[in-house]
């Protein structure tokens, strides 16, 4: 059993890394955008709290984070070794984090931030776009349809922007990210668990690094 940790900014490939390494090695993505809805579509206690927060428009507090992260890990299909993605965001989330998982006999096995350019990666995120018929994904200058205005997989002619994958809202994005993720990038290289990979890379290339260490630890 592998407990890790992906550390990243939007656009760094959290998700998909995630979902590769489920694929290839078993592995179980707990996202902590999925394990909210999950929580309030199940009505439990930490789930109907942080309904009312979101819906008041207020941010989630840590509390109510770390309540719906204790309750998912008490489910036996954790015993599969978990993948946390976008979670802990903060020391004090990973001080709780910690704790967590020693009361339930649980250890962290290493935790992998995943290192963009920051040029690079605005560029990146503020092209992208998609086929608003079945999801495929496009870029301004990386993956054009074959057919201008016409997606490869459907031949529909509509697609789609996220409202912010502009420039000025991914500098911002990622500007917040180093801000906060700097001290929880210390905090777990000060207990040597901490891997970085350049996440600029090929995606391949970037799985069969992270299953490497995942093969170490098993």
């Amino acid at each position: 059993m592998t407990n890790l940790i992906l550390l990243g900014p939007p656009g760094a490939g959290k998700g998909t890394q995630a979902r590769m390494l489920t694929e290839s090695v078993g592995l179980l993505q707990l996202s902590t955008g999925d394990l909210l809805r999950e929580a309030v579509a199940k009505g439990t206690k930490a789930g109907e709290a942080a309904k009312q927060v979101m819906e008041a428009g207020d941010l989630v507090s840590n509390e109510i984070v770390i309540a719906i992260v204790n309750d998912r890990l008490d489910l036996p299909d954790v015993e599969a070794g978990v993948i946390f993605d976008g979670f802990p965001r903060t020391v004090v989330q990973a001080e709780a984090l910690d704790k967590l998982l020693k009361a339930k006999a649980m250890k962290l096995d290493f935790v992998v931030s995943l290192d963009v350019q920051d040029a690079a990666m605005i560029e990146r995120i503020s092209g992208r776009y998609t086929c608003a018929g079945c999801g495929e994904g496009y870029h301004d200058t990386k993956k054009v349809p074959a057919n201008v205005d016409i997606c490869d997989s459907c031949g529909e002619s509509n697609f789609k922007r996220r409202a912010d994958d502009n420039a000025a809202t991914v500098a911002e994005r990622l500007k917040a990210y180093h801000a906060e993720t700097a001290p929880l990038i210390e905090y777990y290289r000060n207990k040597g668990l901490l891997f970085r990979i350049d996440a600029m890379g090929d995606i391949v290339a970037i799985s069969d690094q992270l299953k490497e260490l995942v093969s170490k630890t098993n």
